[in-house]
C-alpha cells in the first residue's frame, strides 16, 4: 500500500516533517546536549530515558528499545499503517497529495473506515449544532441561557458550544439524509436504537451541546446540558464507543497543551463545565476527566507533558476524596501536586461566577497548597476538635500520614506544627510515628513485592555487548552516512556479519548504495518498514558519534568481526571433524583438520 503514494511525496513529507515538533506533541522534551529527551510513551518510567534527535530526526528509548523515524513514531503511538502516517503528516504540514492517492492509501479495513465515517459524522453534527445554537430562532432560548452565565459570543465560537433540537428524529433523519448508516451513528453514540429494534432516535434534544476532542482535535462525542429544571439528567454524555473512552481522554488536552508546557503545569478539575469557566477566566492549562475518575493513564499522559499538577475539585466529601485518589496517583508517577481548595458548597464554575475569574485565579488556584496541607484540612472536616476522643482520632490520622512523608525532614516539620497546635510533647508525638513508620515501611514492602506480570512494554536489561558486536554497531553506523564507508565495507565483510538482525540492515544498505540512492536513515528505515530491525537501527545511531574512523580503527573493527566469524565456524569444524572420527572416516577428519588449521591462521 506505501507504494501508493509517490516516493517524491513522501520525501517530501519527511523533509517537512520535523520529528521533534511532531513527537513534542505527545512528549514534554528537553534539550541535553545535541538531543532531547523525555519519559517513553511506550513503557510506565519516571526518569527520562526516551530521546530524539533532531540531526538525524529519529527517536530511541533506551530504557524499551522503541525506535526509528517519524513515522514509525506515529505507527508505534497510534496503531497507524505506514500510508496513514504519511497522510496525517501530509495534512498537518499542508503537503498536497492527489484525492487518488489519498483515497487509496487511507485504511481499508472495516474498522479503520468505520472510525473515519464516524469521525466524519461527529464532525458535521457539531458544526449543524453550533448553526442551530447561532443562527437560528428554534435555538435563541439556549444563546440567551448561556449569555445570561456569562458566556460571550468569543466563548461560544472558541468551544463550538451547539444546541440540539427538541425533537425525537431530526438528527437521525439529518444524518441520514447525508448518507451515514444509522446503526453505525447508534454504535458511535449519536443515536440510540429503539428497544422495539425498528429504527433510530436522537441521543441528544433541546439540549446545549458541547463538543468533545480527542487528543489531537477531532470531535469523537458531545455533552448536552439540560435547558429545563425538570430535564434528567442535568448532563448527558455520549456513551463509549470505538472513538471515546473515558479512562484516555482529558478534556480540553488538545488545547491546554501548550499552555501547560508553558506553564509547566496543568490545572485538574472534575467535569468540563469547570474547565470551559477556568479557561474563561485565564486559568489556559485547565483540563478535566470526562465523567470518571483519574486512571493510570491519564496521570501518564499529563506526566509525560508536565511534573506539576494544580488539583481543583469540588469542595463536598465525594470532591475530597475524588481529590485524594487522584493526587496519591499522580504522585505516583513523581507529579508534584498542590490541591486547590474550594469553599464549601461551592464548584469551581459556581465559584467563577459568584466572585469572578481574577478572584479565582489569585484566591483558589494562586493559593493551593501542599498534598499534606490538604490532607491535614480534610481529616479536620466534620470534627469537633475540643472533644477528646475526636481530637485524639484527628492526631493518630495525622501521625499516619506524616509517616508516609519520603523525608525527615518534611516529618520534622508536621510533628512540630501538630505539637504547637494541640501543645503536645513532641517527643511523645515522635515515639508515636515510630510505631507507624514501622507499619508503613511493612505496608511498603508488601506493596513492592513481584506481582503478576501485565500486559505491557518492559525497560530492556542493560548488557555489556562482545566486541564483536561493538565492532558491527559501529560499522553500521558510519555507514548510514558515509558512502565511501559502505564501499570499504562491503568489499572486506561483505554479508558476513555475524548477529542475523545485522546482516539484514547491511543488506538493505547495500542494495539502496547499489542502486545509487541515498542512504539516509529515514529513506534507509522505510526501506527496511521493519519495526524490529528500525529499532536496533535507531539504538545503533543514536549511541554513536559522527566522527570519522581511521584505516587503523575500520582494520581492528574488520578483524574482530571475521575472527568471531571463523572461530564460529573452527567450532564447527572441529564437532564435524570429531564425528568423522567417531565413525572411523579418517580421510574427511584429516580433510577436517587441514581446514581448521588454515582457519586458525587466518585468526593471525
Amino acid at each position: 500500500m506505501a507504494n501508493m503514494i509517490p516516493e517524491e511525496t513522501i520525501n517530501s513529507v519527511q523533509k517537512s516533517a520535523d520529528i521533534v515538533e511532531v513527537i513534542g506533541e505527545y512528549v514534554q522534551l528537553k534539550k541535553q546536549g545535541r538531543n532531547y529527551f523525555g519519559l517513553c510513551p511506550f513503557h510506565g518510567e519516571n526518569t527520562p530515558s526516551f530521546s530524539v534527535s533532531a540531526d538525524k530526526q529519529i527517536f530511541h528509548c533506551f530504557g524499551c528499545g522503541a525506535g526509528g523515524d517519524v513515522f514509525s513514531f506515529l505507527k508505534q503511538l497510534e496503531g497507524y499503517s505506514f500510508p496513514q502516517a504519511v497522510l496525517v503528516l501530509a495534512e498537518k504540514y499542508h503537503i498536497d497529495i492527489p484525492d487518488d492517492v489519498s483515497h487509496a492509501a487511507v485504511p481499508t479495513s472495516e474498522e479503520g473506515s468505520d472510525d473515519l465515517k464516524m469521525i466524519e459524522a461527529h464532525e458535521l453534527s457539531k458544526k449543524f449544532y453550533h448553526h442551530l445554537l447561532v443562527n437560528t430562532k428554534e435555538g435563541q432560548e439556549a444563546l440567551d441561557y448561556l449569555q445570561d452565565r456569562g458566556f460571550s459570543n468569543e466563548d461560544i465560537e472558541k468551544f463550538e458550544i451547539g444546541y440540539s433540537l427538541n425533537s425525537w428524529d431530526f438528527m437521525t433523519k439529518f444524518l441520514e439524509k447525508r448518507g451515514f448508516d444509522p446503526e453505525m451513528m447508534a454504535k458511535a453514540g449519536l443515536l440510540v436504537k429503539k428497544e422495539s429494534g425498528d429504527g433510530y432516535f436522537d441521543r441528544f434534544r433541546n439540549r446545549i451541546i458541547f463538543p468533545i476532542h480527542d487528543h489531537h482535535g477531532k470531535t469523537v462525542a458531545f455533552s448536552g446540558r439540560s435547558l429545563a429544571d425538570n430535564q434528567q439528567p442535568k448532563y448527558m454524555n455520549s456513551p463509549e464507543s470505538p472513538l471515546f473512552h473515558k479512562s484516555k481522554l482529558l478534556y480540553h488536552f488538545h488545547q491546554s497543551r501548550v499552555h501547560i508546557r508553558k506553564q509547566e503545569r496543568a490545572v485538574l478539575f472534575e467535569g468540563f463545565a469547570d474547565v470551559i469557566s477556568a479557561v474563561k477566566s485565564g486559568v489556559n492549562e485547565a483540563i478535566a476527566t470526562m465523567g470518571t475518575s483519574l486512571t493510570d493513564e491519564h496521570a501518564r499522559l499529563i506526566r509525560r507533558n508536565t511534573n506539576e499538577v494544580i488539583i481543583c475539585y469540588d469542595s463536598d466529601r465525594a470532591g475530597f476524596e475524588a481529590a485524594q485518589k487522584a493526587a496519591e496517583l499522580l504522585i505516583k508517577k513523581d507529579c508534584k501536586v498542590r490541591i486547590a481548595m474550594m469553599p464549601d458548597h461551592l464548584d469551581p464554575d459556581d465559584y467563577i461566577r459568584k466572585f469572578g475569574g481574577d478572584k479565582f485565579k489569585t484566591d483558589v488556584i494562586g493559593a493551593s497548597v501542599s498534598f499534606m496541607a490538604f490532607k491535614l484540612q480534610y481529616f479536620k472536616k466534620g470534627k469537633n476538635l475540643s472533644d477528646e476522643g475526636e481530637r485524639i482520632s484527628y492526631i493518630e490520622n495525622v501521625l499516619k500520614e506524616i509517616s508516609r512523608l519520603p523525608t525527615a525532614l518534611e516529618k520534622e516539620v508536621y510533628i512540630k506544627q501538630l505539637s504547637d497546635e494541640f501543645s503536645l510533647s513532641y517527643d511523645s508525638l515522635q515515639e508515636q510515628l515510630s510505631v507507624y513508620d514501622h507499619n508503613t515501611q511493612q505496608a511498603q514492602k508488601k506493596e513492592a513485592a513481584p506481582k503478576p506480570a501485565v500486559t505491557q512494554t518492559k525497560a530492556k536489561p542493560w548488557r555489556i555487548r562482545p566486541a564483536y558486536e561493538n565492532a558491527e554497531r559501529t560499522l553500521l553506523a558510519h555507514m548510514v552516512h558515509d558512502p565511501e564507508m559502505i564501499r570499504k565495507v562491503l568489499d572486506r565483510i561483505g554479508l558476513d556479519f555475524n548477529l542475523d538482525e545485522h546482516r539484514a540492515i547491511a543488506a538493505y544498505i547495500y542494495a539502496m548504495y547499489e542502486e545509487g540512492l541515498d542512504v539516509s536513515i529515514s529513506k534507509l528505515m522505510g526501506k527496511m518498514n521493519d519495526q524490529a530491525l528500525n529499532q536496533i537501527l535507531s539504538e545503533i545511531v543514536m549511541g554513536h558519534n559522527d566522527r570519522e574512523i581511521s584505516e587503523e580503527e575500520l582494520s581492528d573493527y574488520t578483524r574482530k568481526i571475521l575472527n568471531y566469524r571463523n572461530k564460529s565456524v573452527i567450532r564447527e569444524k572441529e564437532e564435524k571433524r570429531q564425528e568423522a572420527e567417531r565413525k572411523k572416516d579418517f580421510l574427511a577428519a584429516a580433510a577436517l583438520a587441514q581446514e581448521i588449521v588454515k582457519l586458525t591462521r587466518s585468526l593471525k
